[in-house]
């Protein structure tokens, strides 16, 4: 439920309006509550959220939110700078024992999609929010109506074995969500799937690709450090990452 909301100059453009959620129980650090900005506009598009992923924004479905907690700030906004992301040892390998599978782009939503997202939630996040599954909350999680679709399929030959929800803006990528058969679990599949979209945007001459946040606490969503160099996004602006301990 929102609080209220109220219109906040932003963006040096243009005021938009910016609901406050009531807090609730964090998902991601055990004990905490958590509150959420949420866009309030009713015309959205991909070129105010390119410029809302750049302030620390995400999307859930049509939605655009961020962390907002009185007393945490363990959320940080994370992109790879794509034109220097070099990637490591530990990536080649997981490249190296991928090779023989195969991906493309699509942006045409299956019944597949979600018969994937189904086993994965059950065999993986059955511990989660996300779980029971249901294909209710996958089009309301991953969904977006005022924003093409855009996957990364994998295939191991013509099994449909890996799906990236992938944003597509103008000078960016936003990687949403990624999934997979967890009878591939020894393969890396989720760390191969953010190897692909850093090739993608590459490809397309995208200059950022989002990871959403970075969370040091948390020990599954720890991992997108590993992707460098990346930018966190601080109170001082996004500062730049070259080198740190492996995790």
């Amino acid at each position: 439920m929102i609080l209220g909301y109220h219109k906040r100059s932003i963006l040096s453009s243009r005021s938009i309006s910016v609901g406050l959620t009531q807090p609730f129980d964090c998902n991601y650090i055990a004990g905490l509550q958590e509150q959420l900005l949420v866009i309030q506009e009713s015309e959205l598009d991909a070129n105010l959220f390119e410029q809302l992923l750049g302030m620390g924004f995400r999307r859930n479905g049509s939605s655009i939110y961020k962390p907002r907690c009185p007393s945490c700030q363990a959320c940080q906004s994370i992109r790879v700078d794509v034109g220097q992301f070099k990637v490591s040892k530990r990536q080649k390998r997981t490249l190296k024992n991928n090779q023989d599978l195969s991906w493309k782009v699509t942006h045409e939503r299956t019944a597949a999609h979600y018969q994937l997202y189904e086993k994965y939630i059950i065999g993986r996040h059955f511990d989660g929010p996300m779980y029971p599954p249901s294909e209710s909350q996958f089009n309301d999680f991953l969904a977006c109506q005022w924003l093409p679709d855009t996957f990364i399929e994998v295939y191991d030959q013509q099994k449909l074995i890996g799906v990236a929800v992938t944003d597509m803006m103008s000078h960016s990528m936003s990687a949403i969500y990624s999934y997979f058969d967890p009878d591939y679990a020894k393969r890396s599949l989720g760390s191969y799937m953010i190897l692909l979209q850093c090739q993608l945007a590459q490809q397309k001459h995208k200059q950022f690709l989002y990871l959403g946040y970075q969370i040091d606490e948390n020990r599954k969503m720890n991992y997108k450090r590993l992707y460098r160099p990346y930018q966190i996004l601080t109170a001082q602006g996004w500062q730049h990452i070259e080198k740190e301990p492996m995790l």
